[in-house]
Protein backbone atom coordinates (compact mmCIF):
# COMPACT_ATOMS: atom_id res chain seq x y z
CA UNK A 1 0.00 0.00 0.00
CA UNK A 2 1.43 3.20 -0.94
CA UNK A 3 1.64 5.91 1.68
CA UNK A 4 -1.10 8.84 1.54
CA UNK A 5 -2.08 12.09 3.16
CA UNK A 6 -5.74 13.96 2.68
CA UNK A 7 -7.78 16.57 4.76
CA UNK A 8 -11.60 16.71 5.57
CA UNK A 9 -10.93 20.65 4.64
CA UNK A 10 -10.00 20.12 1.31
CA UNK A 11 -9.95 18.42 -1.83
CA UNK A 12 -6.31 17.22 -3.12
CA UNK A 13 -5.39 20.70 -5.46
CA UNK A 14 -8.65 22.22 -4.10
CA UNK A 15 -9.08 25.82 -2.31
CA UNK A 16 -8.20 25.51 1.58
CA UNK A 17 -10.91 27.69 3.25
CA UNK A 18 -10.33 30.77 4.70
CA UNK A 19 -10.57 29.47 8.25
CA UNK A 20 -6.88 27.99 8.07
CA UNK A 21 -5.40 30.97 7.01
CA UNK A 22 -4.62 34.02 8.09
CA UNK A 23 -8.24 35.93 7.11
CA UNK A 24 -9.84 32.99 9.10
CA UNK A 25 -8.84 31.44 12.59
CA UNK A 26 -5.27 30.87 11.26
CA UNK A 27 -5.76 27.11 12.60
CA UNK A 28 -4.39 24.30 11.11
CA UNK A 29 -6.74 21.53 9.04
CA UNK A 30 -7.21 18.00 10.34
CA UNK A 31 -4.99 15.28 8.02
CA UNK A 32 -5.59 11.29 8.10
CA UNK A 33 -2.71 9.92 6.34
CA UNK A 34 -2.22 6.14 6.01
CA UNK A 35 0.40 3.28 4.25
CA UNK A 36 3.04 4.39 6.73
CA UNK A 37 5.68 1.40 5.99
CA UNK A 38 6.27 -1.24 8.31
CA UNK A 39 10.26 -0.03 8.34
CA UNK A 40 9.44 3.42 9.37
CA UNK A 41 10.78 4.38 13.09
CA UNK A 42 9.17 7.97 12.49
CA UNK A 43 7.14 10.51 10.41
CA UNK A 44 7.83 14.00 9.42
CA UNK A 45 5.74 16.48 8.27
CA UNK A 46 6.39 19.82 6.07
CA UNK A 47 3.51 22.45 4.68
CA UNK A 48 5.29 24.73 2.51
CA UNK A 49 4.43 27.36 -0.05
CA UNK A 50 6.72 26.95 -3.09
CA UNK A 51 5.19 30.04 -4.75
CA UNK A 52 6.44 32.71 -2.51
CA UNK A 53 5.87 36.14 -2.67
CA UNK A 54 3.96 36.18 -6.14
CA UNK A 55 3.24 33.19 -8.57
CA UNK A 56 4.00 35.11 -11.39
CA UNK A 57 7.84 35.06 -10.13
CA UNK A 58 8.38 32.76 -7.11
CA UNK A 59 11.62 33.92 -5.61
CA UNK A 60 11.16 31.44 -2.64
CA UNK A 61 9.55 28.41 -0.56
CA UNK A 62 7.76 29.75 2.73
CA UNK A 63 7.41 26.90 5.73
CA UNK A 64 4.39 27.23 7.02
CA UNK A 65 4.87 24.34 9.27
CA UNK A 66 7.48 21.88 10.72
CA UNK A 67 7.15 18.17 13.22
CA UNK A 68 9.22 15.29 13.25
CA UNK A 69 9.47 12.72 15.31
CA UNK A 70 5.65 12.07 15.04
CA UNK A 71 5.50 7.95 15.71
CA UNK A 72 4.67 5.73 12.74
CA UNK A 73 1.59 4.51 14.14
CA UNK A 74 -0.08 8.06 14.21
CA UNK A 75 -3.01 8.40 11.54
CA UNK A 76 -3.77 12.18 11.16
CA UNK A 77 -3.44 15.54 12.96
CA UNK A 78 -6.90 16.73 14.16
CA UNK A 79 -8.07 20.33 12.55
CA UNK A 80 -6.42 22.92 15.14
CA UNK A 81 -3.46 20.72 16.62
CA UNK A 82 -2.40 22.31 19.30
CA UNK A 83 -1.01 19.01 21.38
CA UNK A 84 0.78 16.06 19.40
CA UNK A 85 2.09 12.45 20.33
CA UNK A 86 4.49 11.76 22.98
CA UNK A 87 8.03 12.53 21.25
CA UNK A 88 6.61 14.57 18.17
CA UNK A 89 9.06 17.34 17.99
CA UNK A 90 8.46 20.81 16.10
CA UNK A 91 10.56 23.37 13.77
CA UNK A 92 10.61 26.56 12.87
CA UNK A 93 8.12 28.14 10.19
CA UNK A 94 9.71 31.20 8.55
CA UNK A 95 7.84 33.36 11.01
CA UNK A 96 10.63 32.15 13.17
CA UNK A 97 8.16 30.70 15.58
CA UNK A 98 7.43 27.19 16.03
CA UNK A 99 3.50 25.93 15.12
CA UNK A 100 0.81 26.58 12.13
CA UNK A 101 1.28 29.24 10.61
CA UNK A 102 -1.69 29.97 7.88
CA UNK A 103 -1.83 30.56 4.29
CA UNK A 104 -1.29 34.84 4.01
CA UNK A 105 -0.20 35.09 0.31
CA UNK A 106 0.39 38.66 -0.73
CA UNK A 107 -0.33 38.35 -4.45
CA UNK A 108 -1.96 35.91 -6.65
CA UNK A 109 -3.24 32.26 -5.97
CA UNK A 110 -0.59 29.92 -4.69
CA UNK A 111 -0.14 26.17 -3.69
CA UNK A 112 0.20 24.79 -0.17
CA UNK A 113 2.34 21.77 -0.21
CA UNK A 114 1.46 19.17 3.15
CA UNK A 115 4.37 16.52 2.86
CA UNK A 116 4.86 13.47 5.09
CA UNK A 117 7.89 11.54 4.92
CA UNK A 118 8.52 8.13 6.44
CA UNK A 119 11.54 7.86 7.87
CA UNK A 120 13.74 4.71 9.02
CA UNK A 121 14.90 6.32 12.29
CA UNK A 122 14.30 8.49 15.15
CA UNK A 123 15.96 11.75 14.43
CA UNK A 124 17.74 13.55 17.81
CA UNK A 125 16.48 16.92 18.87
CA UNK A 126 17.44 19.11 16.17
CA UNK A 127 16.38 22.34 19.08
CA UNK A 128 13.58 24.21 16.97
CA UNK A 129 15.28 23.17 13.44
CA UNK A 130 14.07 25.20 10.26
CA UNK A 131 13.60 23.49 7.20
CA UNK A 132 16.97 23.05 5.32
CA UNK A 133 18.36 21.74 8.93
CA UNK A 134 15.51 19.45 9.11
CA UNK A 135 15.70 18.22 5.70
CA UNK A 136 19.71 17.86 5.79
CA UNK A 137 18.71 15.41 9.03
CA UNK A 138 16.32 13.32 6.98
CA UNK A 139 18.82 12.73 3.92
CA UNK A 140 19.04 9.13 3.67
CA UNK A 141 16.19 7.58 6.02
CA UNK A 142 13.60 8.70 3.96
CA UNK A 143 11.37 5.29 3.01
CA UNK A 144 8.26 6.44 1.59
CA UNK A 145 6.51 10.20 1.35
CA UNK A 146 2.99 11.75 0.08
CA UNK A 147 2.10 14.54 -0.78
CA UNK A 148 -1.11 16.83 -0.48
CA UNK A 149 -1.56 20.55 -2.06
CA UNK A 150 -3.88 23.02 -1.65
CA UNK A 151 -4.08 26.47 -2.88
CA UNK A 152 -5.42 29.91 -1.60
CA UNK A 153 -5.90 33.37 -2.70
CA UNK A 154 -6.78 36.24 -0.30
CA UNK A 155 -10.42 37.34 -0.52
CA UNK A 156 -11.42 34.11 -2.57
Amino acid sequence: MEMSIASSAFAPNGPIPSLHTCEGRNVSPALTWSGVPATARSLVLIVDDPDAPDPAAPRMTWVHWLLYNLPPDTTGLPEAAQSFPAGTLAGLNDWQRAGYGGPCPPIGRHRYFHKLYALDVVLPDLKMPNKKSLEQAMQGHIVAEAQLVGNYQKGH
